[in-house]
């Protein structure tokens, strides 16, 4: 089984433009709800393939989106 991260946004707005992004570039992503043992602002995270880590934030960070926090599950 893969291993996977979450991703955590300040806002909502934040995690669908992230998801949206990261779809249109071919990645594997969903939003779910921040799981309780993580803290957010925004109560959805971006789940995704965490040996997908660096290309994942690196497109995001391009993107100007802002993240709050990124953790593997």
């Amino acid at each position: 089984m893969s291993e996977y991260g979450v991703i955590l946004f300040h806002t909502t707005s934040s995690a669908i433009k992230a998801e949206k992004i990261s779809k249109k570039e071919g990645f594997e992503v969903k939003l779910i709800p921040t799981p309780r043992q993580l803290s957010s602002d925004c109560g959805i995270s971006l789940r995704f393939d965490w040996k997908q880590k660096e290309l994942i934030s690196g497109l995001l960070e391009k993107a100007d989106v802002e993240v709050a926090q990124i953790n593997k599950l």
